[in-house]
C-alpha cells in the first residue's frame, strides 16, 4: 500500500495521501501506526500511534527527545554524548508514507518510517536514514548515477536456557541446508513469509555454518530504499523470533565455539540517463570498468577508517581474526571469500562488488553511506586500484584502533561530515569506558584460582 514519493512532495499532494492512506487502512482493520527510526546503533525507536491521531502527526510530526538517536545501548541517557549539557531537547519524526506496511504478527498495526527534523523543520544530519539520503543525492548531484545497494545478513537464533539463552541448534555441518532437519521449527519460512508482507524483498533463506546460525539475502536497489529494507528486515526477523519464544542476534561473534555473523554489502552503479551499469565494461578484459576500479580503489584506501562503521562494537573484533572467512586486511580479488572486497563472477547489467567487512551489528544506513563516500573519493580522485596479488593494509584490531584510524583519515572524515563523525565516536567511546571497567568471565576463568 506504498505511495509513491512524487505524490507527496506538496501540501496539496501530501493532504490527498494522508486521506488515501486513511481509507486504505480503516478498510484493513488497522488500528495502530508504528512510527519507527533508525538510531546510531540501527537499533530501531519509536512510538505507536493510535491511527486515529496518525493524521496530525503526518502533518505536525511526533515528538521524541533528540539523545535517543544518540542514547547508548545500556539505556541511560547520561551517557548521550553532549545531551546533558543541552537539555536533552526534542525533535520530530516525520512518518514516510511511502514505507507504510501492514506488520504481519500484529495485523491491526502497521510500520512506518520516519524522518527526524529539529522544531524549525530542519534535517537533523545525523540522523542515519537523513545522513544515507545526503550521500545519496551527492551521487546523482555530482556523478549523475544512482548507487545500487543490497545486503546480506547472517544472525543467530536462540532459546531460553534456565537463566541464560543457548542456541537454536548445536547441529554442525549445515552450511547451505534447507528444511527441518536444520531448521526444526520451520522458522525461515515464517520469516520469508512475514518479510514478503512487508514488501523486503527477501530473496533467499539457508542455514550457515554455525549451530542456529542462517542467512538471507536481499534483492538490490536505490540505495535509502535498499537500506529501508535491511533495517525493516533485522527488525523483522527480532520480532518474529520473539513471537515464537526465541532471540535473535546480529551479534558478530557472540560464542567463542562459532562462526562470527557478517553483513555483505553489494554495490553498483547505475547511469542516471541511460539507466545502465557503469561497472560494467563488456570491452575490458575482466568485465569491469574504470569507474568500478576507481570506486574499489577508494574503498580500499579508506578501509582502516570504515571499520568503524563496518565493525561498530567491541565484540565486532573477535571476528576479524586471521584464518577466517572475514577479512583481515585492505584487498580484493575476483570471487574470493577470504578477500575485504570481492568481485562475484556475474558481469553485465549484475557487474557489483561486494564488501565484506561488515558485522552483522553494524548499521545498514552509516555502512551504505560510508562505504559509498569512500569510493566516491576514489571516482573524484581517479584512485589507481592495487595490484589483486598485494596483501593490503592491515586493518584495525580493536574499536579504539578503528576510531583512531577514522580520526586521522581526514578525507573521509570531510566527506562524512564534522556532526555525525563526532557524534559516532562520542557514543562508541563512552562504550569503551564503560567496557574498560567491567570484569568478564574470562577474567575470573583465567585468574581467580591461581592469582
Amino acid at each position: 500500500m506504498a505511495i509513491g514519493a512524487n505524490f507527496i512532495d506538496n501540501k496539496k499532494g501530501r493532504q490527498l495521501a494522508i486521506e488515501q492512506s486513511m481509507r486504505e487502512l480503516e478498510q484493513k482493520g488497522v488500528k495502530f501506526v508504528r512510527l519507527l527510526y533508525s538510531d546510531i546503533h540501527g537499533f530501531p525507536r519509536g512510538k505507536d500511534i493510535p491511527l486515529e491521531f496518525f493524521p496530525s502527526v503526518v502533518e505536525e510530526g511526533q515528538a521524541f527527545c533528540y539523545w535517543n538517536i544518540v542514547d547508548g545501548l545500556d539505556g541511560s541517557p547520561l551517557h548521550a554524548p553532549e545531551m546533558p549539557d543541552r537539555g536533552y531537547p526534542d525533535m520530530k519524526a516525520i512518518p514516510d508514507l511511502s514505507t507504510l506496511a501492514v506488520i504481519p504478527w500484529e495485523k491491526d498495526t502497521v510500520q512506518c518510517l520516519a524522518d527526524l527534523v529539529d522544531h524549525e523543520g530542519r534535517k537533523i544530519d545525523i540522523s542515519p536514514r537523513q545522513f544515507l539520503k545526503k550521500v545519496t543525492k551527492l551521487f546523482k548531484e555530482n556523478l549523475a548515477v544512482t548507487p545500487i545497494l543490497a545486503h546480506e545478513l547472517e544472525f543467530y537464533l536462540l532459546q531460553k536456557s534456565g537463566n541464560g539463552w543457548e542456541r537454536y541448534s548445536d547441529k554442525q555441518g549445515l552450511i547451505y541446508t534447507v528444511g527441518y532437519r536444520s531448521d526444526e521449527r520451520g522458522l525461515m519460512q515464517k520469516f520469508m513469509e512475514a518479510g514478503k508482507s512487508l514488501h523486503l524483498q527477501a530473496t533467499a533463506a539457508n542455514h550457515e555454518h554455525g549451530g542456529g546460525q542462517f542467512e538471507v539475502n536481499m534483492l538490490h536497489g536505490e540505495s535509502v530504499a535498499a537500506a529501508d529494507r535491511a533495517f525493516s528486515f533485522k527488525n523483522m526477523i527480532k520480532e518474529v523470533a520473539a513471537c515464537n519464544g526465541l532471540m535473535a542476534t546480529f551479534m558478530g561473534k557472540p560464542f567463542t565455539d562459532q562462526p562470527g555473523s557478517g553483513f555483505h554489502l553489494h554495490l553498483s552503479l547505475v547511469d542516471q540517463q541511460h539507466h545502465h551499469n557503469i561497472f560494467s565494461d563488456p570491452s575490458a578484459q575482466d568485465g569491469i570498468s574504470k569507474m568500478m576500479k576507481h570506486f574499489m580503489a577508494g574503498v580500499l584506501h579508506h578501509a582502516p577508517a570504515l571499520t568503524a562503521f563496518l565493525a561498530p562494537t567491541i565484540n565486532a573484533y573477535k571476528r576479524l581474526i586471521p584464518n577466517n572467512i572475514a577479512p583481515v586486511a585492505a584487498n580484493w580479488g575476483y570471487d574470493n571469500r577470504h578477500r575485504f572486497i570481492r568481485i562475484p563472477p556475474e558481469r553485465g547489467s549484475s557487474s557489483r562488488m561486494e564488501i565484506r567487512g561488515g558485522d552483522g551489528a553494524a548499521n545498514p544506513y552509516l555502512i551504505s553511506a560510508v562505504c559509498m563516500l569512500a569510493g566516491y573519493d576514489g571516482i573524484i580522485k581517479e584512485m589507481e586500484l592495487q595490484p589483486e596479488t598485494e596483501p593490503g593494509k592491515s586493518l584495525p584490531r580493536t574499536l579504539t584502533e578503528s576510531l583512531e584510524k577514522l580520526h586521522a583519515d581526514k578525507d573521509l572524515c570531510d566527506l562524512i561530515g564534522n556532526a555525525m563523525v563526532m557524534a559516532y565516536t562520542a557514543v562508541k567511546r563512552t562504550e569503551i569506558e564503560r567496557y574498560q571497567t567491567y570484569v568478564t568471565d574470562w577474567e575470573l576463568n583465567e585468574y581467580v584460582y591461581h592469582l
